[in-house]
This record gives C-alpha cells, structure tokens and sequence, in this order.
C-alpha cells in the first residue's frame, strides 16, 4: 500500500481566532441539528404549524436545543480525542486535529450550558425540565452509557424521545398521539443500529481500538435487530394513521396514504448500506442523497395537506 493511501493530505492547524470559531462551530456538528427537528413534531402533527405564536416558540426551543446538543458533541470529542486521532475520519475533526484548543473547547462546554438552560426554563418550564433531562441523559451517555451494549442505542433514542416530547409544552398540545412516541422510538432504534452497523464495517479490525463497545455487536446480530424495527416501525406507523381515537386524522383515513412514503425511505436507505455499501450515519446519507431527500419532502407534504387541507 502506498503512502499517499495511508496518510491523508494534512493542514496546519489555524491558530487565529476565526480558525477556532470555525473549529468550534464544527465540533458542535451543525449538519446533525437536523435531528433536533423532531422537535417541531408536536407543532405540527396537533395542527398549529400556522399558529405564529406557537411557531415562534418552537423555532426558539429548537435553537436551544441546538445548542444543547452541540455542547454534548463538544464533551464526546473531549473525552474520545485520544481514540478519534485512531479513526480514519474522526482524526480530522478539530479537537483530534489541534485546530481547535481542548482549553476552548472545555470553556465553550461549561459556558454553554449555563447560559442555554436558564433560556430554556424562561421559554417554558417543562421545556427547561426535558432539555436538563437531554443533557443529564447524553453526559450519562458520554461517560457510561455508550459502553453498555443495547443500551447504548436505547440511549439515543430516548434522546430522540425527548426532542419530540420537548415540543409538547411548547405548544400546548392537546391532541398529540402517543403512537408518534412509538414511532419515533423504533425508527430512532434503526437510525441507532444502522449507525453501529456502519462503524463495524468501517473501522474492521481496528473496530475495537476505537470504541470497545463494538466487540458486543456484530453484523448478523445488528442486522437482525434492524429487521425487527424496520417491521415495527411500520407497523406502528400505520396504526398510527388511522387510530379512531385520534381527532386531528381525518375521518376518511387519508392518513394511510404517507404509509408507501415511509416504507420507500427505509427500504431505500436499507439498499444503500446492503447493496452500495454506505457506512455513512443516516443523518449523513439523508444529506446526500437525492431520492431520501425527495421522499422525505414528499411525505412532510403529503402530512400537511391531509392534517391541515383535509
């Protein structure tokens, strides 16, 4: 094997304030705030997308959480930066890469927290509580959680939990279905295994230096338990769509037809990893491909005729 193959093209890391602005910016993952969208679930599936208060309170608990949540990558990249430097892409985050200082990035972890929480108690109450919660929760996860086998996924998606349930207060939900909780936790289950699965194949035999969590997986059992939320995801999904107890769906059952939407995303995403060998976190390949994008879009769509035209 060459050389030019095993090491990768290097920089020198800024030292300048605008390189450690930017370094900080990208340790705080923006392209994975998209998850923090879960939090506008309530606001829509309860019908007050069109409310402006409502709306308004819901972009600022979703900026918060934002910011939340890029403190929580700040302390991972901290506490993992000796193994990162192992990993083939990880090695070039700023932290692992020395463009931005470990004393900022401590600074930033602790100064974030403390301006963010107090915001988010203003804004509502149990707002405050859930989003304490998340960061109690990922902290747990950071230092202990992660290297629990099954429990570690179970983790993440009780983080996703609480960005659906976080929206709840925030615009008084009256009618919001807990089979949307059922569902997001099992779609969560698959995102959190798919993501194991994709660092397994990625890392091989180095797998193990890296995150020691993954000698409990391997591929046949990741992919069996993939099976098994792939099917009870949809399967929620569809009771979900014409639950008789549930006001804000349409009589007619309409709902039912996002269902085809939900089964082509995952099938799509499921022929990515098996037959073009993605390795990509899911939150990643929906950024880059085309036809996730599209029926992602088509389903959001489909949703807001049917709750808010129907």
């Amino acid at each position: 094997m060459s050389e030019k193959s095993v090491v990768p093209h290097t920089q020198v890391p800024s030292t300048s304030w605008t390189g450690i602005v930017v370094g900080l910016l990208r340790t705080m993952r923006p392209k994975q705030w998209t998850k923090n969208g879960f939090i506008f679930a309530a606001l829509i599936f309860d019908k007050k997308l069109l409310m402006p208060v409502y709306l308004s309170r819901t972009v600022a608990g979703f900026l918060l959480f934002c910011l939340i949540s890029g403190t929580v990558y700040l302390i991972n990249d901290l506490v993992d930066v000796e193994k990162d430097r192992q990993h083939p892409k990880k090695r070039l985050r700023p932290i692992p890469s020395g463009q931005l200082p470990v004393g900022v990035a401590r600074a930033a972890a602790l100064i974030l927290p403390l301006l963010v929480l107090p915001l988010g108690f203003l804004l509502d109450p149990i707002f405050g509580a859930i989003i304490s919660g998340y960061l109690i929760l990922q902290l747990s996860y950071s230092f202990y959680l992660k290297h629990q086998v099954i429990l570690d996924v179970l983790t993440i998606a009780a983080g996703f939990v609480l960005r659906v349930a976080a929206g709840v207060p925030l615009v008084e939900a009256e009618r919001f279905s807990p089979w949307l909780y059922v569902c997001t936790t099992l779609l969560a289950l698959f995102l959190g295994f798919s993501k194991r699965r994709g660092e397994l194949i990625l890392l091989r035999e180095n797998a193990n230096n890296h995150r020691a969590i993954l000698q409990e997986y391997s591929l046949p059992l990741l992919d069996e338990m993939m099976s098994v939320v792939t099917a009870t995801t949809v399967l929620s999904y569809a009771l979900y769509t014409f639950d008789p107890h549930n006001p804000n769906l349409p009589e007619n059952h309409t709902m039912m037809l996002t269902i085809p939407f939900v089964l082509y995303g995952i099938f799509r995403y499921l022929y990515l990893v098996h037959q073009r060998g993605e390795t990509a976190p899911p939150d990643e390949l929906l950024l880059k491909d085309r036809p996730l994008q599209i029926t992602v879009l088509l389903w959001g769509l489909a949703v807001a005729a049917i709750l808010y035209l129907g």
